[in-house]
């Protein structure tokens, strides 16, 4: 949503790592690979059991989102110095798109073959330090 660094707090990432760990647990969702930016997330994901990926992927980030919002919203929740601002750029960039109601996803994309998903895991990895946050991959927490 446009690049906010919302996961510089940590009760944000909290936040995503909660929604991930309960469709592990409860959904089937098995995690590959991924790495949380400062303004957006990473991942190698799949899917077994019943849900569709679609689903749970769809499911994950509406939680996320939702549960973001409440946590902006709530004064006491965090400490946000940029909360109305932020609030502000989540409903208008949610706005744009007639699929939500309030906020902005980002679009999954599939991995179809072992070439495309040695590239995209490279990618993940080497994310932090073509930022310039690190300078090795494993660096980055």
């Amino acid at each position: 949503m446009n690049w906010i660094d919302l996961f510089i707090r940590d009760e944000y990432r909290q936040i995503f790592v909660n929604s991930v760990k309960y469709c592990q647990e409860n959904k089937g969702l098995d995690v590959y690979a991924y790495c949380i930016m400062t303004s957006h997330v990473h991942m190698i994901v799949g899917s077994k059991g019943t849900y569709p990926l679609e689903g749970v992927i769809r499911d994950m980030k509406a939680f996320t989102s939702r549960s973001i919002r409440k946590a902006l919203e709530d004064s006491n929740h965090v400490h946000e110095s940029r909360r109305e601002w932020m609030l502000y750029m989540m409903y208008k960039a949610g706005s744009y798109n007639s699929n939500n109601n309030d906020f902005q996803h980002s679009q999954p994309i599939g991995l179809t073959d072992n070439i495309l998903m040695d590239k995209t895991l490279e990618y993940i990895h080497t994310n932090p330090v073509a930022a310039g946050f690190v300078d090795q991959p494993e660096a980055w927490l």
